[in-house]
Formats: structure tokens, sequence, C-alpha cells
């Protein structure tokens, strides 16, 4: 039994501000709970878009946001804006995924092998061009999905890249 209904049923006994003092109530609370009990007035039923929007958002497997999940409800007829769905969504705590780009991996420092030291580090500045090369490979997108790598050879002291070996072999993309 809550401290409300107590009181609602020792009211007929004691004085209602009394028994607010003695449960730490406040009076205006026990007012408007008894006003719902009295008049059955419940809180308001959750608005139809409402529904349509946690069924949309469960049929796309958490994937739609704001923008999308409106669309789907216009088409439904719900005339709704992205303010109210984010609040809605917020309030029944649901948040759609955000897929990670795919980045494929190039380096794996825990092989456990011997890594080659840097043998530029003692060294002092090279002043003449073509006498340190230093070079790096790197992944390239391609249009359709697929990436490939491409390795680089660029002069220390120019700045300027010499060389490139060009891609010979596509790898697919996780995604």
């Amino acid at each position: 039994m809550s401290h409300l209904q107590f009181m609602d049923q020792q009211h007929v006994h004691y004085p209602v501000q009394l028994l607010c003092q003695a449960l730490g109530v406040v009076p205006s609370r026990y007012y408007a709970w008894r006003k719902g009990v009295v008049a059955g007035v419940r809180a308001p039923a959750e608005p139809a878009w409402e529904t349509a929007l946690v069924d949309v958002f469960d049929d796309h497997q958490r994937r739609y946001g704001t923008r999308r999940l409106r669309v789907e409800l216009r088409e439904l007829g719900y005339q709704v804006g992205r303010q109210a769905i984010r609040t809605a969504l917020r309030r029944q705590a649901r948040k759609a995924l955000q897929p990670k780009a795919f980045v494929p991996r190039t380096t794996d420092s825990t092989h456990g092998k011997r890594c080659a030291p840097n043998l530029l580090l003692d060294q002092p500045k090279p002043t003449q061009a073509n006498r340190v090369w230093v070079s790096d490979i790197t992944y390239l997108p391609l249009a359709n999905g697929n990436w490939v790598y491409c390795c680089a050879f660029q002069d220390v002291c120019t700045k300027q890249v010499v060389g490139t070996v060009p891609p010979r072999r596509h790898f697919a993309s996780a995604g």
C-alpha cells in the first residue's frame, strides 16, 4: 500500500494536512493523485504514430535513423517531425546502430617477430638527392568496394615521390 492510498483511507479520521506532514507528502501531490483516481484519469495512451515508429524501427533491425524513419512514417500517413521521432526514440531507450566504416587492417604489431631497426635514427639528414629513400604502403579503395595496396618510395632529401609499385592484387572488403 502506498502513502497516498493510506492517506486516502485515513482522511476520514484525520485532517489531510496532518497526514501529509506525518508522511512527508506534499498536499498537492495527494490531491492530484486523488483526482486521477476518482475521475479514472490515466496517463494518455501512446500515440498511434509512436506504435508505428517502434514497428518500423524494429522491422529494419535498428538501422534506420530519424531521417529514414520520418520518410517511412510519412508513407504510412503520419506527419511527424524528426525532433518528435528523436524524442520518442530517446523516451523508449532506442538508439539506431551506427555502422563502423570499413578500414582494412594493414599492420599487425602483435606478431611476435623481430622488427627491422630504423637505420636512419642516428644518421645526419641527407644533403644530396637520391642517397636515402623511404617507403610506405597504403591501401586505395576502389569504386566497386574492393581495395588494393600501393607502395610508394620517397627521397628523404627532396621529399619527392621517386617511384611507386603499381597494385597487382585486389582485396575484397569485409563489409
